[in-house]
């Protein structure tokens, strides 16, 4: 399997996972967003708790130069481990979810 695939592989895996818990309130709808054309990929919630509208991301990432950029994270455990012990080097991980100058900071890759 090259690189691009492995990714986009772990990825999907990882947002399937995370598909599976459903949320304990509301009427919430967990939605699977794969673009592997543009490389883009999100776990989204969608639908209403009592009179409040509901949408937002859970996970967001995309393949950018070979590396793989967490938009956003919101799981308790942090995804960019698990990455990892799926076997992605740290340096192509990308924790875009924090600002340039924290990046050098995190092990992860800057860019």
């Amino acid at each position: 399997m090259d690189e691009l695939e492995k990714y986009r592989t772990c990825i999907e895996s990882i947002i399937n996972e995370y598909s599976k818990f459903k949320p304990k309130y509301g009427e919430i709808e967990l939605q699977m967003v794969f673009d592997r054309d543009r490389d883009h990929y999100q776990l989204v919630s969608v639908g209403w708790n009592n009179d409040e509208r509901i949408n937002g991301s859970i996970l967001h990432f995309d393949i950018k130069d070979n590396k793989i950029w967490i938009q956003h994270d919101g799981t308790e455990s942090g995804v960019a481990e698990e990455l990892t012990a799926m076997g992605i080097p740290k340096e192509n991980i990308v924790l875009a979810f924090y600002p340039d100058y924290m990046r050098q900071h995190t092990g992860f890759a800057v860019e």
